[in-house]
């Protein structure tokens, strides 16, 4: 059911299928619902990855920045609530010992930072390997692919380790919703108050119209 080996691989091929062909790339509906789940939350992590890169370009436009925020957002928003449907998935299909210890980290959430590694190690290769970089450039990055490598063995093991824990009712762990709160309308200030400012303009007769002179207000004549 799940298998840090099989997530990690999953990872590096679709990382590089994504550069190869710069666009999505089919997932699996035949494979196992849980990987496909998987496939989907790294997909939407290369895509936030891209996207964050186009504001870094220097010169950049301010229009660009703006429209790449708001699509970051989108993003982030599709990749955590990815990481809640991995793990609603998975507790579905378990029937977990509530005595047991609980782990403070989900497997959805473990997979999402297996994804970054896989991200972060792809890139760093390639200026590992870049020839129109400088050799102290190439063994810098050389040294960080090795510690990103070992990051990813490490934490691809202790996700291992937690899934044996918990299928031998050991240890247990619970969705844990994220509760994002920048794309909710009614839930982010920046944007609510915005539409109070305006209903206020509105309402407080700031339009010239028959509609504002029937409430008493002064307009254009």
């Amino acid at each position: 059911m799940l298998d840090a080996l099989l997530i990690t691989r999953m990872q590096d091929e679709m990382t590089a299928a994504l550069h190869e062909t710069e666009s999505q790339v089919a997932i699996e509906t035949s494979a196992d619902g849980l990987m496909s789940v998987a496939m989907a939350q790294h997909e939407a992590n290369f895509e936030l990855w891209h996207e964050e890169d186009k504001a870094r370009v220097p010169g950049v436009a301010d229009a660009e920045i703006a429209r790449v925020k708001h699509a970051i957002d989108g993003l982030n928003q599709r990749r955590n609530d990815l990481v809640e449907k991995m793990d609603m998935w998975l507790l579905e299909r378990l029937d977990q010992d509530a005595g047991a210890p609980l782990h403070s980290e989900t497997p959805g959430l473990m997979i999402d930072r297996l994804s970054i590694l896989a991200l972060k190690i792809y890139h760093t290769r390639e200026e590992a390997r870049r020839e129109s970089a400088t050799e102290a450039h190439r063994l810098r990055n050389a040294e960080r692919l090795a510690l990103l490598e070992e990051q990813r063995n490490d934490l691809a093991g202790c996700l291992d380790a937690l899934w044996a824990e918990v299928l031998n009712g050991t240890r247990r762990f619970k969705l844990y919703r994220q509760m994002k709160m920048y794309n909710d309308p009614e839930l982010n200030p920046a944007v609510y108050s915005q539409s109070s400012v305006r209903g206020t303009k509105v309402n407080g007769c700031n339009k010239s119209s028959r509609a504002a002179k029937g409430r008493g207000c002064k307009t254009a004549s």
